[in-house]
């Protein structure tokens, strides 16, 4: 592994150049990758698995959506796409990439078809640390490990297809054969990571669910609703509001900050704009911190495990998402998101 120096604190990565993608395919050419679940990461990680000359195969419920996209995306029935107890009995290496609640309800199946020797893979860590609310315990004679693409899996596959990388981390639950960390590392690889970092099922799911909650959407809405109702309640339009909120943020100052740091950002923007950003990030920072110190809390007790596993699987809570969502999609800062992207330049 190559060591890195993070901000002052080396730690140990695997890179396309330490472990390329030609090792991957030695090491996985015995094996049958099934992707179980076509809907947020089985997609972006079974084409590009696809596109890498690795042997993979897709288990899907016929006659739902996901099956059509699935054959749409090019997966042929019979050949490389099946009926998931099919997938299940072909597979060396299971890829369960349903979501949460669904990997609870298949878990009777999954772990019917876990015979010795096979490879259990997640890209959350989830099932595994809260396996006394989610009942998932695997057969001790299987390796369990996780991939976990640091972003969505239409990101991965985007960027895969313009010859870049997302990064993602890994981490070995259970090594039954002796292989489960190297099996990691080139299905890593394989699905298309930029490098990856290594971690437990634990730290895993503790920083994916406060992130998710926190700057990577929950205080991101937050934070962008927040400062368009001020602007509003101060008599800017709403195109000017969600402007100054966004579009400016998400258009224009964060690829540069994801090309060069903030720290460059703060360096290239006008001298009224530097002074404001220098005296004003401390403040927000002393303001939330305790929100997420909270949020933190609740996800290490597995409060936040309850809920979703409660509310996710209760047989209303479809209908239950949709108004929630509806909500927000008609919310006036979004409904003025939809007329400021129409207007974009590419979309004329």
């Amino acid at each position: 592994m190559a060591k890195l120096n993070f901000g002052g604190v080396e730690e140990d990565v695997v890179t396309r150049e330490e472990y390329p993608l030609e090792k991957a395919q030695a090491f996985l050419a015995n094996d049958t990758i099934a992707v179980i679940g076509y809907g947020v990461q089985g997609p972006g990680q079974s084409l590009n698995l696809r596109d890498n000359g690795i042997n993979v195969i897709v288990g899907q419920r016929k006659g739902g959506k996901t099956w059509d996209k699935a054959v749409s995306d090019g997966w042929v029935p019979g050949e490389t796409l099946f009926e998931i107890e099919e997938a299940l009995e072909k597979a060396s290496i299971i890829c369960y990439l349903l979501s949460d609640a669904a990997q609870i309800e298949l878990w009777p199946t999954v772990k019917k078809h876990l015979t010795a020797g096979k490879s259990l893979y997640f890209s959350h860590g989830f099932g595994i640390t809260y396996k006394d609310q989610t009942g998932i315990v695997p057969p001790a004679d299987v390796d369990v490990f996780l991939v976990a693409p640091k972003g969505s899996g239409t990101s991965l596959r985007r960027l895969f297809v313009e010859g870049k990388g997302l990064n993602s981390s890994f981490a070995v639950f259970q090594d039954a054969t002796g292989k489960a960390r190297e099996k990691a590392i080139a299905l890593g690889i394989g699905v298309g990571s930029g490098y990856l970092f290594e971690t437990d099922f634990y730290r895993e799911v503790t920083s994916d669910l406060t992130g998710e909650r926190g700057s990577l959407m929950g205080a991101i809405q937050g934070i962008f609703a927040a400062q368009y109702e001020v602007l509003r309640e101060n008599g800017h339009s709403p195109s000017e509001a969600f402007n100054e909120t966004v579009e400016e943020l998400t258009q224009s100052l964060m690829p540069l900050v994801a090309e060069n740091g903030m720290d460059w950002m703060y360096a290239n923007c006008s001298t009224t704009a530097q002074r404001g950003a220098l005296d004003w990030w401390r403040p927000f920072r002393d303001a939330t911190k305790p929100v997420f110190e909270k949020l933190y809390n609740s996800v290490k007790t597995g409060n936040e495990a309850k809920i979703s596993i409660t509310r996710n699987s209760q047989p209303d809570y479809r209908e239950k998402l949709e108004a929630e969502l509806k909500e927000l999609r008609e919310s006036e800062i979004w409904q003025a998101g939809a007329t400021v992207r129409s207007l974009r330049p590419e979309r004329n």
